[in-house]
């Protein structure tokens, strides 16, 4: 058996579909003008074009958990990893507006599953004094590939002014999937999953592998886990907390805005009166400020925790919203956009974009961990669609009122997790039910004679 060098690199192998999902998520941003041109859009049909993805996001974080629970996170994101591949290959050579609209789809499904899969894998193998930091990792790659995208979008509109550059600028990713579907060979099962499937020969031999100083102690209280059944439903009955708190905050992370502004990011520096060329440029810049944002969050996340990220971060978005909202109002002092949208982006890099995926891989036990993972994904994507379908039609006759929404409803998200969410920084994945039902006993000590 090969020999890994710890779960940090099996994390950053994991966490390359993030990059994936950044990528794929942003860069219709660059593309959005060629297409309309090209397939001579309508606004509603541009909104259902840009949403196609969307809704194979959703159908991808429903259906994706089932098989991750059933067949281990790792080998179901093979199948991620081929989904990835077609939408690249795909998009660059469509033929038609449909068959465009399918392999979004396609790839819709392979983001759907990355962030179901690639969170919950990550911190099934991370210590828990280090999970937050290792988790976000995930999140990381997803602002960088956001970064690369927007990158990548300016650069090759530079060296190939032509009508179909949309083309190639869609076919970059290929690149980054073959890469992470072949490295998914390289890395192990998860020995908390394998231990749900009493597979407890095989989590003891990986746990060695990565350095455990005692892989039968750690297997013993994996099983000791009273949600380690691998016969367990998720059901409302079992799981109320867990399932509430996951849907509000993957419902708080879209009212944010954050995925209908960067799908639109352009659109909306040319409602302000930027060039296109001008506009792509500062979304490269606050693609930049995402990116730093959430590796500093990443630093604290494990010191700090995860409720203070949250509500710090609520203010600051629903501020820059609010900013934003007054300058599309007026139509004045468009030079102050750009900071508004970097504050913006900053905000919620630091706290909704850190926190999301550690805490929905966090919540649910180990045995419907992935399904409850793609319930709070799930929702995520369902507000991502409605709201990115609805977003150009009204910023079309109303430009301030989407961003004042957002912004009352970031003020709501301050003052729900100050009530009602738990911290979960540093409890151990066992102990996690017992920290939802605020009891403040630990967890039972694993039995030596167990498996």
């Amino acid at each position: 058996m090969m020999r890994w060098r710890g779960s940090l690199s099996i994390a950053l192998v994991a966490s390359l579909a993030g990059l994936l999902f950044g990528f794929d998520t942003a860069v219709i941003s660059g593309v959005i003008g060629p297409l309309r041109q090209h397939f001579m859009l309508s606004p509603a049909m541009l909104g259902a074009a840009v949403s196609s993805a969307l809704w194979g996001t959703l159908l991808g974080a429903l259906l994706a958990g089932r098989p991750g629970d059933r067949f281990g996170s790792r080998d179901t994101l093979k199948l991620v990893g081929v989904f990835y591949l077609v939408c690249a290959l795909g998009c660059a050579l469509c033929w038609s507006l449909a068959s465009f609209m399918v392999f979004r789809f396609i790839g819709g499904l392979a983001i759907g599953g990355s962030s179901v899969l690639a969170p919950v894998y990550i911190a099934e193998l991370a210590p828990a004094a280090r999970r937050g930091a290792r988790v976000g990792l995930f999140q990381f790659n997803v602002v960088l590939g956001i970064l690369v995208a927007y990158l990548s979008n300016f650069l090759l509109a530079q060296l190939l002014p032509t009508p179909g550059v949309w083309r190639v600028q869609l076919l970059v990713a290929g690149f980054p999937a073959a890469l992470f579907l072949g490295l998914l060979f390289t890395i192990p099962q998860s020995p908390r999953w394998l231990a749900t499937g009493k597979r407890y020969a095989e989590a003891r031999e990986i746990l060695r592998q990565l350095g455990s100083p005692d892989p039968a102690q750690e297997v013993a209280r994996y099983a000791d886990d009273p949600g380690a059944g691998g016969s367990m439903a998720l059901s409302w009955r079992a799981h109320r907390r867990p399932i509430v708190l996951a849907i509000t905050l993957a419902l708080f992370n879209q009212l944010s805005g954050i995925n209908a502004i960067l799908y639109y990011l352009n659109d909306i520096f040319g409602a302000a009166g930027y060039s296109q060329l001008s506009a792509s440029l500062q979304a490269v810049l606050i693609g930049g400020a995402n990116l730093l944002s959430t590796a500093a969050a990443l630093l604290v996340i494990d010191r700090l925790g995860r409720r203070p990220l949250l509500m710090a971060g609520a203010v600051g978005t629903s501020v820059a919203l609010g900013g934003v909202a007054l300058i599309m109002h007026f139509g004045v002092d468009r030079s102050a956009l750009l900071p508004l949208l970097i504050l913006f982006i900053v905000s919620f890099a630091f706290s909704q974009g850190a926190v999301i995926w550690v805490y929905l891989s966090e919540i649910f036990p180990a045995a419907v961990r992935a399904r409850g993972q793609g319930l709070g994904s799930a929702t995520h994507w369902i507000a991502n669609a409605v709201i990115a379908m609805l977003f150009p039609l009204i910023a079309a006759t109303t430009r301030a009122l989407p961003f004042a929404i957002f912004a009352l409803c970031m003020l709501l998200q301050l003052v729900v997790v100050w009530a009602f969410f738990p911290e979960t920084r540093g409890v151990a994945l066992e102990s996690m039910a017992m920290r939802l039902r605020g009891s403040p006993r630990p967890a039972p000590a694993a039995s030596a004679s167990r498996p």
